[in-house]
């Protein structure tokens, strides 16, 4: 994808740790992201997915919803929190990964911009916050193991991106794309969040049974899935031969049913909370499709199958 031309967005900035990085230099053994997830899936798979629960799992289980803006948001607050900035022109934008991730932020910033005005709105910018192994956001703590994921109590986006090396070496989600789409559809749980449809799923699923909390939390991850896809076509003169296979790639790896499969369990729809790969790489191909918003409504009925 050809982002060379934009500056980054001024809308991030980089806990960090103080310390040396982890990007770049192999690294040997130790346990990433879906490591844990393996360890941890069955803990996972037990408990309620409601929106009362999500921050009680734990990071490490939490890998398990590595795009997970969905499961965090529906647990926080819906309110507007501080949009913090970097307090220098490109301050956290200071790795290759990182300059990717700044550029496709200000790519959506654009693209959201312009699709708010045409509805006579005021987009207001997601801030994104860089970490490294562990952090803090408005939601709680912020681990590598967690994966990118969405906070509403500040309206940020958290991303170690050495998140990145575990979708190219351990999921087999490779390519540019594959890593701006992580980023799309967390900027798509901001979408959601400023247009109400996430406080109206949190106020559903306290009084919803575990099965229809699930199917809730599912729908909204596959609109945030549209969400990207609308942000693709909005920029399809940017896109290169391979990144649609790219990021239905990724979508497929991340599928609910294929996890499972991976942690040696049997997928079990019911327990769903982001969908199964069949349906993530449909919603996203259908925001590619069409480029509109408006056709993202997971939640008409019969919508999602």
């Amino acid at each position: 994808m050809r982002l060379d031309d934009l500056d980054p967005s001024k809308n991030v900035r980089d806990q960090g740790r103080g310390g040396g990085r982890r990007f770049g230099g192999g690294g040997g053994g130790g346990g990433g992201g879906l490591g844990l997830l393996l360890s941890f899936l069955p803990m996972l798979l037990g408990r309620k997915m409601g929106c009362g629960t999500i921050l009680l799992i734990g990071g490490a289980a939490l890998a398990f919803m590595y795009f997970s803006g969905g499961g965090l948001q529906l647990a926080g607050s819906g309110g507007g929190g501080s949009q913090a900035q970097s307090s220098g022109a490109n301050v956290a934008c200071d790795t290759a990964e990182e300059m990717f991730a700044c550029q496709v932020l200000a790519s959506t910033e654009q693209t959201w911009s312009k699709l708010f005005q045409q509805q006579g709105q005021r987009y207001t910018p997601t801030t994104l916050t860089f970490y490294d192994q562990s952090g803090q956001s408005g939601c709680g703590a912020a681990q590598a193991a967690m994966g990118p994921f969405y906070c509403p109590a500040d309206q940020g986006v958290y991303l170690d991106t050495s998140f990145f090396r575990e979708m190219s070496t351990r999921m087999g989600a490779k390519g540019d794309f594959a890593q701006a789409y992580v980023i799309a559809h967390e900027v798509g749980h901001h979408i959601q969040n400023l247009s109400g449809v996430a406080d109206q799923v949190r106020n559903a699923q306290r009084t919803a049974s575990k099965t229809e909390g699930n199917s809730l939390q599912v729908r909204m991850e596959l609109q945030a899935d549209c969400y990207a896809g609308v942000w693709a076509a909005q920029n399809a003169s940017r896109m290169e031969a391979g990144d649609v296979e790219e990021g239905l790639n990724a979508a497929h790896a991340i599928g609910d049913d294929t996890l499972m499969r991976g942690a040696g369990q049997r997928p079990v729809e019911s327990m769903f909370t982001h969908g199964s790969s069949e349906q993530r790489m449909a919603w996203l191909r259908k925001g590619m499709q069409t480029g509109d918003p408006a056709s993202c409504d997971t939640f008409a009925r019969g919508a999602v199958r």
